[in-house]
This record gives C-alpha cells, structure tokens and sequence, in this order.
C-alpha cells in the first residue's frame, strides 16, 4: 500500500524555484513523496531537512547525506534549524492535513471506516486522543470544534448527543462515537462524518495553533527570493495562508509605515489558488480539496 501520493508534485516543485546549492524544508515529510522530488532536483552541494512528528515516517527516510530527517512538528521549525547551524533557507514546502497512510491505518483512529481505539494523535507519544476529547471537554467546547474546524451545520445539536451518550457509556472506540453521532448525521453520511472526524482530528493535534506558528516562523527564516509553497485543504487553513502571504500576518489586515506605505513581505505568485487537475483528481481523489498557494519573500529595501 502507499504510504502517502504527492499532492500536486509538479506545481509543488516549480513554486519552490529550486535552486541546486540552495537549503529546503519539507514541512511535513509524511511519505516523503515532495521530499524525493526536492532532492532530484538539489545538486550535490544542496540541503533539504524533512519534518514530521508521526513517527511512522521514520520508514520513509532515504538514505541520502543531503536529507536530515526532524521528528518534530513544524511549529518548532526555528529551532531546529538553528540546532542544525542554518540560520536561513531558500524555500519551504507544506503539504497540510492528514496523510493516507494516517487514514488508511485504522488502529490510528484518523477514519470511520475502522473500528479502532478513538486516538487520532500525529505524535502517538504526546497529548490528548480523540476519546479524551469526546468524554472530557465541555458540551460548548465540543459546539466550537464542530462548528468552526469542520463547520458542522447541526453542532450544537452533535454536541448535546455526545454528552448524553457518554453519560451511559465512555466513547472509545471509531463505532462507540459514530453510534452517538447516527442520529443526529444530517445530508451525505460521508460528508457529514469527514466533516466531523475532520474537526476532532484538528483539535487533538493543535492544527491552527501550529500552522500559525509555523507560518510566523517561515518569514523569519525565509532568504530574500526564498518561496513559501502550502498545500491546504480546507478553508479556515487556506484563508490562514492567504491572509499571511497577502500582509505578512494571520489576520489578514493591512500594516503601514509612518509614510502610509503598506507593509507586503511577500510576493504573492499565485494570485489564485493552484488547483490540482481533474486528471490528478481521478487517480488520487483525496487531492480534490487542495489548494496551493505560493509567495516569495520580497528584499529587504
């Protein structure tokens, strides 16, 4: 089975403007389907460093001098390229979201196709599961999670559901929470569970939080000419990095100088989103929902 296929490979690399001698983060390593393509396209002298806290992706790690593999999530990503002596780099990819492998492997509890313990955590050694989630959190928190990471129509409805069902019974399992949910699934059942298991997925692994770290951090350690690539799929993501890479901050609002002089770190190269190709989307349908976007760091004048 494979692990993960990159999502819009060509249009991945091209945004990125390799240059051979030039130092690259792939953000989110996963399969390390982007992180092959970098390296072919890397000389000898090139850098490429490969993020990713899962550690299933440990077993995709080549053997290749130029790749240093970080089993961290990119939120830190200052910090460990400043524990490798690289102070800047020439451009960073992020391919966002949740891998096939996560969702095809149900003993991790990323699908409602499995039954499986209700874990849904990147890093399997750290944090909260999704069962935690669901029996612990407050009937408004779980209101917020549905209705703003997967934009569930019905969540305060969902919400009531779940702590009533888990006041007879602790829902730990993938069909423990889909049997607290049948009642209340409105429109397409696929759709609506996506939506759902989408959000829980979000919250158990801080996914906004650190995309806006990350984001930050990437201006900082970007060259003048160095280019940011992000693959998102899903709107409150892709409105993050269009907000960033439209003003240099996550809200999106415009900063001037004392002059009146708007505040642009970036160059936006993608003034629309890149779309992956219904070519693309016939032979890997998970990529229907992606969108790419590109900015280049302007010079400092």
């Amino acid at each position: 089975m494979t692990y993960h296929v990159p999502v819009m490979p060509k249009e991945s690399i091209e945004g990125l403007a390799i240059a051979e001698a030039g130092v690259f983060v792939d953000a989110t390593f996963g399969g390390g389907g982007h992180s092959r393509l970098i390296l072919e396209a890397l000389g000898d002298k090139g850098r490429l460093l490969g993020f990713d806290q899962d550690q299933d992706a440990l077993g995709n790690v080549p053997e290749d001098e130029r790749f240093t593999f970080v089993q961290h999530n990119f939120r830190f990503l200052r910090r460990f390229l400043k524990l490798y002596g690289i102070r800047q780099v020439d451009g960073i990819l992020a391919d966002l979201g949740v891998s096939s492998h996560q969702l095809d492997e149900g003993s991790r509890g990323f699908s409602y196709r499995f039954d499986h313990d209700l874990d849904m955590r990147m890093n399997q050694n750290d944090g909260s599961t999704a069962a935690d989630v669901l029996n612990t959190y407050l009937e408004e928190d779980l209101v917020r999670i549905f209705s703003e990471y997967g934009e569930v129509r019905n969540s305060k409805t969902l919400a009531a559901g779940i702590v009533q069902a888990r006041q007879g019974k602790s829902i730990r399992s993938v069909d423990d929470f889909l049997s607290a949910m049948d009642p209340f699934v409105r429109g397409t059942r696929w759709k609506y569970l996506s939506q759902v298991f989408q959000a829980l997925r979000i919250e158990v692994n801080d996914e906004m939080a650190a995309l806006e770290e990350f984001l930050e951090q990437s201006l900082e350690v970007l060259k003048p000419g160095g280019r940011l690539v992000v693959i998102s799929y899903h709107s409150l993501e892709d409105r993050l990095v269009k907000n960033f890479l439209r003003s240099g901050n996550l809200k999106g609002e415009q900063e001037k100088d004392f002059y009146g002089n708007i505040y642009r770190p970036f160059k936006v190269i993608t003034k629309k989103a890149l779309l992956p190709r219904p070519e693309e989307i016939e032979v890997n349908p998970r990529a229907r929902s992606a969108k790419l976007r590109v900015g280049e760091k302007k010079s400092e004048e």
